[in-house]
């Protein structure tokens, strides 16, 4: 007669304890930002995160150089723009130097930044607040 109820009592331990382990599939990445998530295609600014397909999103850090050639000046080089730029994926995140229209895998995802506005002005520097920024990838 006491089997039964050592059974009865040890079950809803038994469940709980592997409820606690359980695996959620195909969850997406975990983002802690007070702002939305944007979808694929916005042009966004620093610190707005933006989704790229299913399971990655972005989000512009810093602007870490911006030596573009200004408008209306003549340069020897082109110059580029590098942003340190956070990506998440389904249990990971892995924060990047990403260079303008150079693509970059981080766990075989590709990521791209493809536009960075405004121009460089010779009269005066870009400030933070004014950069915007669009990906591509996922």
């Amino acid at each position: 007669m006491k089997k039964p109820l050592l059974f009865a009592t040890l079950l809803p331990g038994a469940i709980l304890s592997l409820a606690a382990c359980a695996v959620v599939p195909n969850a997406g990445p975990v983002v802690d930002s007070p702002r939305e998530v944007a979808q694929q295609g916005s042009v966004v600014p620093l610190l707005q995160p933006v989704q790229l397909g299913r399971m990655v999103v972005v989000t512009p850090m810093r602007v870490t150089e911006d030596s573009r050639c200004p408008v209306g000046v003549q340069c020897i080089q082109a110059g580029r723009v590098v942003v340190e730029t956070r990506i998440d994926g389904p249990g990971w995140r892995q924060t990047q130097p990403l260079t303008l229209g150079e693509p970059h895998t981080v766990r075989g995802v590709t990521v791209t930044l493809v536009s960075v506005t405004p121009e460089q002005r010779a009269d005066s520097q870009v400030k933070s607040a004014e950069y915007r920024f669009a990906f591509e990838g996922g």
